[in-house]
């Protein structure tokens, strides 16, 4: 169970491991365990950047939050469009998460108890991952190592929804990534919900108020999703009408940026409901 303790174990960082051979940048990973890491859950954590940038460093504290309350925190690399197609790319992710699963006791943790979590970009690949067992099963996978599912703000767990909402450029920028209308229903998410089919009970993430967090950045600020409450509530709608758990937390006082890099902090409302859901689900065990 993930509990607050004094945090007494010695960190540990192990960068740049290759989860593909040969070894190349962008399939590789990093593990975040301590010393006393012993059969913990094991965290895989999947990075934003549209698809096209970000890095596995871009975690910000989560690693020791999560470390700190007995867990094992991987954070992975994946390839980016246009060298590969999206398809690929949640090839990539299924194919961490395997070699998460095989080498999981050398640091520490349970191959058998992992969660998958993701912001933006990579929470539509968290959450594709945890919907269509196909990536999984590639790897000799199942979805049943899959304890819990938490994607973070994203807004293209169905995509011909969010290219049908949006202006004409951004609908440009979908389909280049996502390709027709037969890729784009098969890279959503909410396509491959189904019952018994051992998907994970889901924590959806997302800005109480994207339009208005928009806004206040102006051109000067970050990159912004303004469909993520609409896409998070579709996404629970599809997981509640197959009768898989989830919940959907709608952070206050956010934008697409600060709820990612304060997801972790003490005192962050969304990281209580985060460590909330994990202690759920584990207390199952």
């Amino acid at each position: 169970m993930l509990c607050s303790t004094a945090f007494a174990a010695e960190p540990r960082i192990h960068r740049g491991l290759a989860y593909v051979e040969p070894h190349e940048h962008r399939h590789t990973l990093d593990v975040y365990n301590s010393t006393e890491s012993k059969n913990n859950p094991v965290v895989v954590w999947i990075h934003g950047g549209g698809w096209q940038r970000g890095d596995k460093s871009d975690v910000a504290t989560k690693p020791w939050t999560f470390v700190e309350r007995g867990s094992v925190f991987v954070s992975i690399n994946y390839r980016f469009i246009p060298n590969v197609t999206m398809k690929q790319i949640a090839q990539d992710v299924a194919k961490a998460i395997r070699w998460s699963h095989d080498h999981a006791s050398s640091y520490g943790g349970d191959p058998d108890t992992m969660f998958l979590m993701g912001h933006s970009a990579g929470a539509s690949l968290t959450a594709l991952v945890c919907t269509d067992d196909k990536y999984l099963k590639a790897e000799g996978l199942s979805l049943a190592i899959l304890k819990g599912c938490v994607p973070v703000d994203g807004d293209a767990y169905d995509v011909p929804m969010q290219i049908q909402s949006v202006e004409q450029r951004r609908a440009e920028s979908f389909t280049m990534k996502f390709g027709d209308a037969a890729s784009q229903k098969d890279l959503s998410a909410v396509t491959h919900i189904a019952k018994g089919k051992n998907i994970p009970p889901f924590l959806i993430l997302h800005v109480a108020d994207p339009k208005g967090a928009a806004m206040q950045r102006g051109s000067a600020g970050s990159p912004c999703c303004p469909e993520t409450d609409v896409q998070s509530q579709r996404l629970a709608k599809a997981l509640d009408g197959a009768g898989v758990p989830a919940k959907v937390f709608p952070a206050k006082g956010k934008n697409h940026t600060t709820l990612d890099a304060e997801l972790g902090l003490p005192g962050d409302e969304a990281t209580k409901v985060l460590f909330e859901f994990l202690d759920e689900v584990l207390q199952q065990r």
